[in-house]
């Protein structure tokens, strides 16, 4: 008979090939009928389910998979789903090819499941290993791990090093106490101040599950109403999960829940809090001893209870972005928390970012704010200088500030202490030229050249001093501060205030709280301590170096620190006064007179559409090499409707240079190509860069491609 005529495979020569493919792999399977698995070594297995499929904690993308190994019979009570193994990683089976029958190093790795077979018919490697019997890799947080990894684009054991904390054997051998009974739902208090925030307390309070972007009113009261609002979601017996940017906003919340809910009845999980105790409060979570957390970023994978209600406060700060891969942002994990969990979202913040803007306009989630009156009743008088005052001032020529903001100084310092926020720290970060204004280089690396203390230039990248500094376009010896910093500032206003105490807040050392007493404050953003009782007044300096930035964000970030600081200033009612130096034409400086950032992001939002910019559309930043990235997107299959934007060159990392993260390698250069998708390509976008990079990975490439996802600066 012609091997035409044949029965059954003429039909399959002439499928399509991924029909022929199913065919040809359910022909396999068939000739080769599962057995029970061996071992290299035939060690005796386990009775039931003797197959365990264990996720290797190997960060790379073409390994993100299950593996299968034997369960020996003496690790069969330890060997349960979700604890921690350790195994041999090319000891043999199909998930290491390239590996050897024996030997292969020990690597950690979590056992997701047991199955009864395996769908590898030759010999598995043993287990080696259970390194503790306790679960800590439970079915809900492996299936948020896999949906973060598969938005960004990465792999499901990068999410799990940041989803679960290092062991601490102590920790787990302690014994922790029965959950508490839930409390008693809450009164409103500060609640009443929004037009529906009674109302959003009683949903939580009975079970619901609301969804809204809070844009909190100024003062102190904000952790206080986050704790109201944890105590009615418990109050219907769930969980409750808050997320702040940093451990000084971490320690007013517990403060806060500690007042409505007793001392032990939450957990702290924030990174300086020391391994064992960071693990034992995790353990507390997980165990279900108690059913209320707040953390900073990496408790936003928290492994809560019956969850009701995830809550974020402060969107905007850059903290809330992980600089590991695959560079989750806690936003968009708690949106998915909410999701998957259907449990309530509050997102809260003084200011607006257009990422919130967006889930209200989508209506996803509801606005949460109190009426014009309210606003001005709690805000404090906003007063500006522009370029126009500055040139015609002859106190702000000499000394950088202006008439005005003298005045509003030595009017507040009567009352209680002033704030000053400067936008860099240090003494006077960048020099320029007086008469051309070219910025001042080192010139062994060409690097930023700023004057650390009076009379010394440094360079800011290899720490080189400069001595003899001439302009290499003009050649002038004169330099002049680009932006002098907070140090340099204190020195200056306690030449100027020489009765008055002058205290800073920075990178070194950063202030939680002063008192109320006379004093000047300078802070960088972000670092503004707590006045008792409020400031007096604020001064925001250099406005321009912020608004300057060639970032997409750049005007929303400075509004968002502007208002940080401003909020911590008492009412116009109690004589709270702030001036910012910046253009008052300017649409953030605008917004922040009218105490307005929604209506700020509400403009952002639909500036973006038209742009077709983020967060309207989806986006990923690739950068490499640009033999390396021009081979990657050669070789990705992006949807259809995905634009690639660039390459363009990235900053070079010039030898000495602290490198930025997801930047070039010192002295390597690099570029950067955007790829855009409209709204829901999102995932097919996200997949088809994921396959790519393994696919690239498993070919053994050797220059790094870097993707990420939702990038937060696209300047």
């Amino acid at each position: 008979m012609s091997s035409e005529n044949r029965p059954g495979e003429g039909g399959a020569e002439s499928a399509p090939p991924e029909q022929l493919a199913l065919i040809r792999e359910a022909v396999r399977k068939a000739k080769a009928p599962k057995a029970k698995p061996r071992t290299w070594r035939g060690a005796t297995l386990a009775k039931e389910l003797p197959v365990a499929r264990v996720l290797v904690d190997k960060g790379v993308l073409h390994l993100d998979r299950y593996f299968d190994y034997a369960v020996p019979e003496e690790l069969d009570e330890a060997a349960q789903p979700g604890v921690r193994v350790r195994v041999r990683f090319g000891a043999g089976g199909r998930h290491v090819r390239e590996g050897r029958r024996e030997g292969g190093g020990l690597i950690d790795g979590f056992l997701v499941e047991r199955v009864a077979e395996s769908d590898y018919a030759g010999p598995l490697a043993a287990l080696a290993q259970v390194v503790s019997p306790e679960p800590v890799l439970g079915p809900e947080l492996l299936g948020l791990a896999r949906a973060v990894a598969d938005r960004y684009a990465g792999s499901l054991a990068d999410v799990l090093q940041l989803a679960v904390p290092p062991r601490h054997a102590r920790a787990e051998a302690r014994e922790l106490p029965d959950a508490p009974p839930p409390p008693p739902p809450p009164d409103p208090g500060t609640w009443r101040r929004y037009g529906r925030g009674p109302e959003f307390l009683a949903s939580l309070a009975s079970g619901g599950a609301p969804r809204a972007v809070w844009t909190a009113l100024p003062g102190p009261q904000w952790a206080e109403e986050i704790a109201r609002a944890v105590q009615a979601t418990l109050a219907s017996g769930r969980g409750a999960l808050v997320v702040v940017p940093a451990g000084r906003s971490a320690a007013r919340v517990d403060a806060a829940l500690s007042a409505h809910l007793g001392e032990g009845q939450h957990a702290v999980l924030t990174a300086d809090a020391g391994q064992e105790r960071r693990y034992r409060e995790w353990l507390a979570v997980r165990r279900g001893a108690v059913r209320a957390v707040v953390g900073t970023r990496a408790a936003m994978f928290a492994p809560v209870r019956d969850l009701g209600l995830v809550v974020m406060w402060d969107d905007g700060d850059a903290s809330h972005s992980d600089d590991n891969a695959p560079f989750p942002h806690v936003r968009e994990v708690l949106e998915l928390r909410a999701a998957r969990d259907k449990c309530g979202f509050l997102l809260g913040s003084w200011s607006c970012t257009v990422e919130a803007a967006q889930l209200v306009e989508s209506g996803w989630a509801l606005p949460l704010v109190a009426e014009r009156e309210q606003v001005r009743s709690a805000a404090p008088l906003v007063r500006t200088v522009g370029d126009g005052d500055l040139a015609r001032d002859e106190a702000a020529r000499a000394a950088r500030l202006p008439t005005l903001a003298w005045q509003v100084v030595r009017e507040g310092l009567r009352h209680g202490p002033v704030l000053v926020q400067v936008p860099r720290r240090g003494y006077v970060p960048r020099m320029a030229c007086v008469q051309c204004r070219t910025p001042a280089r080192c010139r062994h690396c060409a690097g930023p050249l700023g004057a650390q203390d009076a009379g010394a230039l440094r360079c800011a990248w290899c720490g080189r001093d400069e001595a003899a500094w001439h302009c290499p376009e003009c050649g002038g010896f004169r330099l002049r501060a680009q932006v002098v910093g907070a140090r340099r500032t204190a020195e200056e206003l306690g030449r100027a205030f020489p009765a008055v105490p002058v205290r800073t807040s920075g990178r070194e050392q950063v202030l939680d709280t002063v008192s109320e007493a006379p004093a000047l404050v300078v802070s960088t953003p972000g670092a503004e301590p707590v006045a008792e009782g409020g400031y007096a007044a604020a001064l925001l300096l250099d406005g321009w170096a912020m608004l300057g930035r060639p970032d997409l964000r750049a005007g929303e970030d400075a509004l968002r620190r502007w208002i940080g600081a401003a909020a911590l200033v008492r009412p116009q009612g109690a004589g709270g006064t702030v001036v910012v130096v910046a253009e008052p034409t300017l649409r953030p400086v605008q917004a922040l007179v009218r105490w307005d950032p929604v209506g700020h992001a509400v403009r952002e939002l639909a500036e973006r559409a038209e742009l077709g910019f983020p967060p309207v559309s989806r986006m990923a930043a690739v950068s490499g090499t640009p033999e390396a990235l021009a081979g990657f997107l050669a070789a990705a299959e992006l949807p259809r409707d995905a634009e690639v934007l660039g390459p363009v060159p990235m900053l070079v990392t010039e030898a000495g240079r602290p490198r930025q993260a997801g930047g070039p390698p010192p002295g390597e250069y690099w570029e950067r190509a955007l790829v855009r998708v409209p709204p829901g390509s999102g995932a097919a976008l996200a997949a088809a860069l994921k396959t790519a990079q393994a696919a690239r990975m498993a070919r053994g490439g050797s220059e790094p491609v870097r993707i990420r996802i939702d990038p937060p600066d696209i300047g």
